[in-house]
C-alpha cells in the first residue's frame, strides 16, 4: 500500500511541475516560435532553388521542429499524469498528439506529399496557445450547418433569377446570358455589385422593366442573403465564446482547492480517499490472513479449568 501511495504521490509530484512548466509564458512563446519556424520552412521549400541549396539546413532546422514538438506533447502528457483521461476530454489536445505523432508513423513519414500536409496542419497549433484564434476556430466549425442552408438557398435565388435573366436577355445580350451556366455566373459575379452599373444600363436598352429585375436581385442577393450570413456568423461566434467560458470555469472549478486543506485540490482529495479506502481493505485482508492459522491451531472445545482438590490433611 505504501508503494501505491508513493507511486501517486509521485505522479503529482510529475504533474505539478509539468503544469507549471506549461502554464509559464515561456514555455508557450517557445512553442509558437518553433510552429512559425515550421511554417517558413514550409515556404522556403516552395523555391526549388533555396531548397536544393540549403536542404542539409533546412532537414535539419525540420528535425529540430520534431524533435521541439515532441518534447513539448511529453511535457503536456506529464502534465496529466495525475489524471491521464483528462488529457483526451480536451480535442485540441487530441489534435496536437495526431499532428505531433505522425511524423513517426512509417507510412505517412515516406509519403511526401501527406507529411508536407500534416506539417502544415501544426500551423493551426497555434490555436492551442491563442484562446480567441480558437474561439474563431470553434465558431466556423459551428456556422458550418448554417452555412450549408445559406447556400442552398442562395443557389435557388441564382437559379431562378438565371432562368429569367436567359428568358428577358438571351436575344439581346448572348455574352453574358445565352446559357443557363453564363447567366448564373454573371449573376454570382453580380452579386459582389461589380459591373452592376454596366449591366443596369445594358437592361435599360432592352426594356425599362429590366431596373426591377436587377433592383430585386441585388436587394435578395447583396444585401439580404449576405446580412443572414452574417447573423449565421456572429451566433456561432458567440456560442463559441459561450462554450470557451463554460470550459474554462469547469476547470477553475476543478482546480479550486477543497474545504478542509487549502492546499488541495478536489481531484486529489478524491484520489487521496480512494487511496486510504484501498489501505483499509487490504489492512483488513492481512489481519484476517493472520488470524486463520491462529483459529486453526486452537482446540475444537475448551471446558472449564480442572477443580484443585485440596486434603483434609493440608487443611
Amino acid at each position: 500500500m505504501s508503494d501505491l501511495i508513493g507511486t501517486y504521490s509521485g505522479r503529482a509530484r510529475l504533474a505539478a511541475r509539468c503544469r507549471d512548466v506549461c502554464e509559464a509564458p515561456a514555455f508557450s512563446l517557445a512553442v509558437i516560435s518553433v510552429i512559425l519556424l515550421n511554417a517558413v520552412l514550409l515556404g522556403v521549400e516552395t523555391y526549388s532553388g533555396l531548397s536544393q541549396e540549403y536542404a542539409v539546413l533546412l532537414h535539419s532546422a525540420e528535425r529540430f521542429c520534431v524533435a521541439a514538438f515532441s518534447m513539448e506533447m511529453l511535457i503536456r502528457l506529464g502534465a496529466y499524469a495525475d489524471r491521464p483521461k483528462a488529457f483526451f476530454r480536451d480535442p485540441w489536445n487530441v489534435f496536437d498528439l495526431l499532428v505531433v505523432s505522425s511524423a513517426f508513423i512509417p507510412f505517412l513519414r515516406e509519403n511526401t506529399t501527406l507529411l508536407r500536409l500534416l506539417r502544415l496542419a501544426r500551423v493551426l497549433r497555434t490555436a492551442q496557445f491563442m484562446p480567441q484564434l480558437r474561439v474563431l476556430l470553434v465558431a466556423v466549425g459551428r456556422c458550418l450547418p448554417g452555412t450549408v442552408s445559406f447556400l442552398f438557398v442562395g443557389a435557388l435565388i441564382l437559379y431562378v433569377y438565371a432562368m429569367i435573366g436567359w428568358i428577358c436577355f438571351a436575344g439581346h445580350d448572348p455574352a453574358h446570358y445565352g446559357s443557363l451556366g453564363r447567366a448564373g455566373l454573371t449573376l454570382f459575379l453580380l452579386m459582389t455589385l461589380e459591373g452592376l452599373g454596366d449591366a443596369v444600363h445594358a437592361g435599360l436598352a432592352v426594356s425599362p422593366f429590366s431596373i426591377l429585375y436587377y433592383a430585386s436581385y441585388v436587394l435578395l442577393a447583396s444585401f439580404v442573403l449576405v446580412n443572414v450570413l452574417i447573423g449565421v456568423v456572429l451566433n456561432a461566434l458567440e456560442e463559441a465564446r459561450e462554450m470557451e467560458e463554460e470550459a474554462k470555469r469547469a476547470e477553475e472549478a476543478a482546480a479550486r482547492p477543497s474545504a478542509g486543506d487549502p492546499g488541495r485540490t478536489a481531484t486529489e482529495d478524491a484520489d487521496d480517499l480512494r487511496l486510504r479506502i484501498a489501505a483499509v481493505r487490504s489492512a483488513l485482508d492481512d489481519m484476517e490472513a493472520r488470524l486463520a492459522p491462529a483459529n486453526a491451531a486452537s482446540p475444537a472445545t475448551t471446558g472449564p479449568p480442572p477443580a484443585r482438590v485440596v486434603s483434609a490433611g493440608a487443611r
